[in-house]
């Protein structure tokens, strides 16, 4: 699309291909941060995150065509996310509790899993220019099926997202988007300390 070459043309030639990573690194943290202590306003900047990562990583230097996909994913469920919270509180509806996953969320996840990435590689494999569509693909699905978990917050989501994360790293590091990397990083850490908050919170629910 011509408005789509003509801001790539323009991010470039001001060179905020970085700042504009940075910017994307800071919104995600303070995300991730918020997610931790479960508060609802992890989706505005989650939402100002994946609105800045689905440009990036359709970069034609990046040709993350999955993970922009998985950004513009995350940016639909945020915004469903959002909505529900908000809704509940304004109609005096009680917040969707923490809880662990059962058996049969546990196969809708392992279907979303598989389905997604068969369908992200045939994709990527079949009418993108992509030079890693198994790695691409491997890193969406899981994010996809740990983003299905948060929404009805369950507990193993972290776990989910960590699968996620350790596949992205090298991935990232490999297209150069080392600030990226750090985030991830810096995620990978905070999945392990929310599984852990959130398995305390149930747990505390049943004594």
């Amino acid at each position: 699309m011509e408005w789509y070459a003509d801001f790539l043309s323009w991010l470039s030639y001001w060179d905020l291909w970085k700042l504009l990573e940075v910017a994307g690194v800071v919104f995600s943290i303070i995300s991730v941060v918020l997610a931790y202590y479960n508060k609802v306003s992890l989706y505005f900047f989650g939402i100002l995150s994946t609105f800045i990562y689905i440009f990036l990583y359709a970069h034609p230097s990046n040709k993350l065509y999955a993970e922009a996909g998985l950004s513009l994913y995350y940016f639909v469920m945020s915004i469903i996310g959002w909505v529900t919270w908000v809704g509940n509180k304004k109609n005096n509806k009680p917040s969707l509790p923490i809880t662990f996953t059962t058996s049969k969320e546990w196969w809708i996840t392992l279907l979303i899993t598989l389905s997604s990435f068969i369908f992200i590689y045939f994709v990527l494999f079949t009418f993108t220019d992509s030079n890693v569509p198994i790695w691409d693909a491997s890193v969406a699905c899981f994010a996809w099926a740990g983003m299905w978990l948060l929404t009805k917050r369950k507990v193993e989501y972290w776990l989910v997202l960590n699968i996620s994360n350790l596949i992205a790293i090298p991935l990232l590091a490999y297209k150069g988007l080392y600030p990226t990397v750090v985030l991830t990083l810096f995620q990978f850490t905070i999945a392990f300390m929310g599984y852990f908050k959130w398995k305390k919170a149930v747990t505390a629910t049943k004594q």
